[in-house]
């Protein structure tokens, strides 16, 4: 594919996108400059890489903010977003030689499973596609991570992505009902909370499974490998679309949950109300701390994790979000930082 037909291609969050020098970026949002596809890098050319591509090897990046370190001799790719109000890492639109659909690759699989089907994990994709395809609803569906880029192997996860409130519902009910995928119980519980705590600091053991287990996730019963499911809004929807950010400082608070009606899908927006602010950068916070009335993150680590209800510790970007209707602060949590994590966890008085 050239970067002109990777232009007129419907580029979806979650999507992939690879690069003149070999960078697969993993795309970020439905909103981009009109230069750049916002992304992270997240396969890169390293010798060191346990990943093959193209005939040569590749290493995996899991962490938003290295993308900055890998992309140090790249300043084209470092871009202004209006609707993040930072600088984040992204892929200019005429570097852009091949686009990976999510979507596609999971119908492509299904239709020509070629070196997939010949591994465990590989297999249980296929089967789930099958599952999907029976039901009419693979096109609400998507592959991402290595499956979509070709460069799994026997220790790949099963990522996949789901879109607008048909999407999700098809998931509610595979995730539960199929018999393709159990729930972490018993000791699969410990392994779930070791595979997220790394990102998670200072999150407790129970606190941080009820976060998780609200999410599609669980492990194959086949294989037994783990399987996510992220919900994306639709192709026609995105209530944060028009919504634009301006930041402000750094702010650390608990807040209550009031609306986590758009916070089931990504990008997450949920509706709060702050309880206390505990630290901020900024002077006097507690004065617009009434005004403080969104918690929002672009990547999936907090979609639909919470619920109404909820009491939420909070450590994050304080922004400024507007839009045509919407004029009020929020923490960010899409952590485009190299120096510090940003986080969101249940407290201990959290409801279910």
């Amino acid at each position: 594919m050239t970067s002109h037909e990777a232009e007129k291609a419907p580029i979806r969050d979650r999507d992939h996108l690879l690069d003149k020098d070999g960078m697969v970026f993993k795309v970020i949002g439905d909103t981009h400059p009109n230069s750049h596809y916002l992304g992270y890098v997240k396969y890169y050319p390293d010798t060191r890489g346990d990943r093959k591509l193209f005939g040569r090897s590749y290493r995996q990046n899991s962490v938003v903010s290295k993308s900055f370190g890998i992309l140090a001799d790249r300043p084209e790719c470092y871009v202004y977003s209006d609707t993040l109000g930072c600088v984040i890492t992204g892929v200019p639109r005429a570097d852009v030689v091949h686009h990976y659909s999510a979507r596609e690759t999971l119908r492509r699989l299904l239709m020509e499973p070629g070196e997939t089907g010949a591994h465990n994990v590989g297999k249980d994709l296929i089967t789930i596609a099958e599952h999907l395809d029976v039901r009419g609803e693979l096109d609400l569906f998507g592959v991402t991570g290595s499956f979509l880029v070709g460069c799994e192997n026997e220790r790949s996860d099963i990522d996949l992505v789901c879109y607008g409130e048909k999407g999700y519902l098809a998931a509610h009910t595979m995730f539960s009902t199929s018999g393709l995928i159990r729930p972490y119980t018993g000791e699969d519980r410990t392994r779930l909370y070791l595979r997220r705590a790394k990102y998670m600091e200072g999150s407790g053991f129970d606190t941080l499974l009820k976060q998780e287990e609200r999410k599609f996730q669980g492990l194959t019963s086949g294989s037994g490998a783990h399987i996510n499911c992220e919900p994306l809004r639709d192709d026609m929807s995105a209530p944060s679309k028009g919504l634009r950010a301006k930041e402000i400082g750094e702010i650390t608070l608990l807040a209550t949950i009031t609306d986590h009606s758009e916070g089931v899908s990504t990008p997450a927006l949920y509706k709060i109300s702050v309880e206390r602010v505990l630290n901020a950068t900024v002077d006097d916070p507690h004065s617009f701390a009434d005004r403080v009335l969104y918690l929002r993150s672009y990547l999936g680590a907090y979609t639909g994790a919470f619920r109404s209800g909820d009491v939420v510790y909070v450590t994050g970007k304080l922004v400024h979000l507007h839009d045509d209707e919407r004029n009020a602060f929020g923490v960010e949590l899409t952590p485009w930082s190299v120096s510090r994590s940003y986080i969101a966890d249940l407290s201990t008085h959290a409801t279910f």
